[in-house]
């Protein structure tokens, strides 16, 4: 073998070398993003608790009274206190409580959600979503509640998805309670084909499903969860699994629907 060739072996190794550090460093990267935002969905955990205690029973506006609680058309779970994606007749189910105002859950759909709608898409998966409010009881504000609120309008309207997906990508930074606008929520919704119709608007303007979105939080509360996101894998915790990817995600998934 000539010189020439030997030095263009050699190149060739340590540009594929240089490469495959480059793809490891970003997953590192990657994993770093994921804990360090969920460590910031914790903090104040305990104020949650308060919070939930002291508003248990009373509306926005401070009312000893709380309305009805109304779910969303299809909510399924117990109490009916979860959206689902995907078919019924997927075998394998993904319970994931998250906060439209969290970053970490932000990181997770990110991460996650071209596997999780191929994996919802094809039938192989069901994801069940429990929306939660624990960063308006860390930082304050109502954000978090009237986006949920907002995200269940659009279910009603057979929108959630795509709706829940606009919310995260606009996800305004974790101190600015920008979500508890609803002229915002309506604006988002107009990225949505179809989503913004009088009826939607009535729904997020009136909080229909307001003592929906207080109970949910209060089901995270009793379910002695720690942080949001939780990621469940039929009922194992994932999310605290830090070698997990959305490939190894899909072959858990795989895995369950041949067994």
């Amino acid at each position: 073998m000539s010189e020439k060739n030997r030095d263009g072996k050699r190149t060739a190794r340590e540009r594929l070398a240089v490469e495959r550090e480059k793809q490891k460093t970003a997953e590192r990267r990657r994993r770093t993003l994921i804990v360090a935002a969920s460590v910031v969905c914790v903090l104040g955990l305990a104020s949650v608790v308060g919070v939930l205690a002291a508003n248990h029973g009373k509306d926005d506006s401070g009312s000893s009274k709380a309305g009805p609680v109304v779910a969303p058309s299809g909510a399924t779970g117990k109490d009916s206190l979860a959206i689902q994606v995907g078919k019924d007749s997927a075998k394998p189910t993904l319970t994931v409580w998250e906060d439209f105002r969290c970053p970490a859950c932000q990181a997770f759909e990110t991460a996650y959600r071209p596997t999780l709608h191929e994996l919802t898409d094809s039938g192989q998966l069901k994801v069940q979503y429990h929306l939660v409010t624990i960063i308006d009881g860390n930082l304050g504000g109502t954000g978090s509640k009237r986006a949920a609120n907002a995200a269940a309008c659009a279910q009603d309207a057979g929108k959630f998805r795509d709706f829940h997906d606009v919310l995260y990508e606009n996800q305004p930074k974790e101190t600015d309670d920008a979500f508890s606008s609803n002229a915002k929520l309506i604006e988002l919704a107009g990225k949505v084909k179809g989503l913004d119709t009088p009826a939607f608007q009535k729904c997020v303007n009136s909080g229909t499903h307001d003592s929906w979105v207080t109970k949910s939080a209060a089901a995270f509360q009793a379910g002695g969860f720690t942080g949001t996101p939780t990621v469940l894998f039929d009922g194992k915790n994932i999310y605290a699994d830090q070698t997990m990817t959305p490939a190894k995600l899909k072959q858990l998934v795989q895995a369950a629907n041949k067994g």
